[in-house]
């Protein structure tokens, strides 16, 4: 299929075809016979005014076949308030700089670190993350409370998950 073929498929969505006015369901067909052999995922054209759009999962099945106004498709005005921005670890968290293991004392059985209410320096040792088999120490960043524990002994981590927090 070239440039050709889908420029008379969107001048089709506009005709509509013979039986009635709108989307011509042949112009559908062509354009997921067009995604399935280029290996594009969607594919968008306007014609007249209309838009149609034409998209397919990971899977290789189609998904959706929209035709709207292309007035219809418009930016966010300045007046609408903008989103909110995606939210981060609460404040006085204290995350995790890597994936690993994380242990809340020196070895089994000894005591941790610290516990809730405990009060600590900046530079304390708060725990521990295994990575790698390398033992890397979470230090305090900076004076205060804990006032939560978020992780148990032995329990895998994220990077960025939050580990405890220090108010």
């Amino acid at each position: 299929m070239n440039m050709k073929d889908v420029k008379s498929i969107g001048a089709r969505i506009t005709a509509g075809g013979k039986a009635k006015p709108g989307i011509d369901a042949a112009a559908i067909r062509e354009l997921a016979e067009l995604l399935a052999e280029t290996g594009l995922t969607e594919i968008e054209i306007e014609q007249g005014g209309l838009r149609l759009r034409v998209a397919r999962q990971h899977s290789g099945q189609f998904v959706a076949a929209t035709a709207l106004p292309a007035s219809s498709m418009t930016m966010p005005s300045a007046s609408e308030p903008p989103p909110s921005p995606p939210k981060g670890p609460q404040v006085g968290a204290v995350t995790s700089p890597m994936v690993g293991t994380v242990y809340v004392g020196p070895e089994p059985g000894k005591p941790p670190f610290v516990k809730v209410g405990d009060a600590v320096q900046e530079g304390d040792t708060l725990m521990i993350v295994e990575a790698m088999k390398t033992m890397n120490p979470i230090l305090s960043p900076r004076a205060g409370k804990i006032t939560e524990i978020c992780v148990h002994d032995a329990e895998p981590v994220e990077f960025g998950q939050t580990l405890l927090v220090i108010s």
